[in-house]
């Protein structure tokens, strides 16, 4: 375990469009899509905004949003001015900081997922003040596919078909008889959260009040589906950023394409591009085949991106690329931002050196400690049932 002193800085906040977070390599600016949507003028909108107020980096967040990175103070007016023209952030500050809403990203308009969401929207204003990491997801598809995707209020299905309303942590909720149900269960659920003291745990799955009587926990949600598959998908085509990040030339050229007209974010390092005949030829820096070890692999943006990492990670997380059996996480220091689940292989920067942890997370205890890039290699290929020689 890390001494006290080694211990990164924990900031306890998200970054946003209106209130950006100071990086190793300049501000960091997140967009959150409406419905978790772009259309391909947005999204071309987006890369040029990239490009031009930022160093041309994007990065697709385990929440689904957007990030920009090498944002300065000086043009960071300008890109505000460019995203709220967009659509691509709230003129009003103050709605910026509602909770993030997470959509599953097969919604059809007219589901139960959309319609729940665009009345969550109209009624956003009437929940309380809430911690800046609560986040809730609307995931009320037959199969849920955001089980593991980090939110604290959740609107899903129950195995017997029901809409849910179910809080993280928990494993039944209450069922409800429509969206809008779901919605103003929902809103009422965030009062007895923070009424109860909520604010103090600062995530639902944190807090252990027992839940209200009207919101007796019954019912099962139902068997998770499958995430999204890179290749071919009835609406489009779906491609995998490698890490979760691309360079806005690379997602120009998807979007380019006469063919499409929208694309939607996922958690899961793809986007779902939108479009009849949408093209499948090859784009270097995206992934197309679902096999690629890169999609299950966690990286951070490391040094230099980073200011809290002492340690390069992409280029390791590239070099151990299929390779290692087993779950990867390359961690620039010991908070874990990419992976907050053990891995059977994590490697954590430390003071300029990486930290070999097996079976655990960023902060756990090292095997072995003060590793060059090199020695790293070494230490792998002598206990050769972790790599794949």
């Amino acid at each position: 375990m890390m001494d006290k002193a080694d211990k990164p800085r924990i900031r306890g906040w998200c970054p946003g469009a209106w209130k950006p977070m100071a990086t190793g390599d300049g501000l960091l600016v997140r967009v959150r899509p409406r419905l978790g949507r772009l259309t391909r003028g947005q999204l071309l909108a987006l890369c040029a905004a990239a490009e031009t107020f930022g160093s041309g980096l994007i990065e697709l967040t385990s929440r689904a949003n957007l990030q920009l990175r090498g944002v300065s103070d000086a043009t960071w007016p300008g890109l505000m001015e460019a995203l709220v023209e967009q659509g691509l952030a709230d003129p009003d500050r103050e709605r910026e900081r509602r909770p993030q809403r997470l959509l599953a990203p097969d919604w059809q308009a007219g589901d139960a997922s959309h319609v729940a969401a665009c009345l969550l929207e109209t009624r956003i204003d009437e929940l309380p003040a809430l911690p800046d990491k609560l986040g809730i997801a609307i995931d009320a598809g037959d199969a849920p596919v955001l089980g593991d995707v980090s939110a604290d209020l959740r609107i899903e299905r129950s195995a017997e078909g029901d809409l849910l309303l179910r809080a993280d942590g928990r494993a039944l909720g209450t069922p409800v008889d429509s969206p809008a149900a779901a919605v103003g269960a929902l809103i009422r659920l965030a009062h007895w959260f923070v009424e109860s003291g909520g604010r103090e745990a600062g995530r639902m799955r944190r807090h252990r009040a027992p839940l209200p009587a009207w919101a007796p926990p019954v019912a099962a949600p139902a068997e998770p589906g499958a995430r999204l598959a890179l290749g071919e998908h009835r609406r489009g085509r779906v491609v995998g950023l490698p890490f979760g990040r691309v360079s806005a030339a690379a997602l120009r050229a998807v979007v380019e394409q006469d063919s499409v007209s929208a694309v939607r974010v996922t958690p899961w390092r793809r986007l779902l591009v939108e479009g009849e005949g949408v093209c499948g030829a090859p784009i270097a820096g995206l992934l197309d085949d679902e096999r690629d070890p890169r999609l299950a692999m966690q990286a951070c943006p490391g040094a230099p991106h980073c200011e809290q990492a002492s340690v390069e990670t992409l280029a390791l997380a590239e070099r151990l690329s299929g390779r290692v059996a087993g779950s990867v996480h390359v961690s620039g220091c010991a908070k874990g931002c990419a992976c907050q689940q053990p891995t059977d292989l994590c490697l954590t920067g430390r003071n300029g050196r990486y930290d070999l942890i097996k079976g655990g997370r960023a902060d756990a205890a090292p095997i072995a400690s003060g590793l060059t890039e090199a020695d790293v290699i070494e230490h792998l290929e002598k206990n050769s049932d972790a790599l794949r020689l």
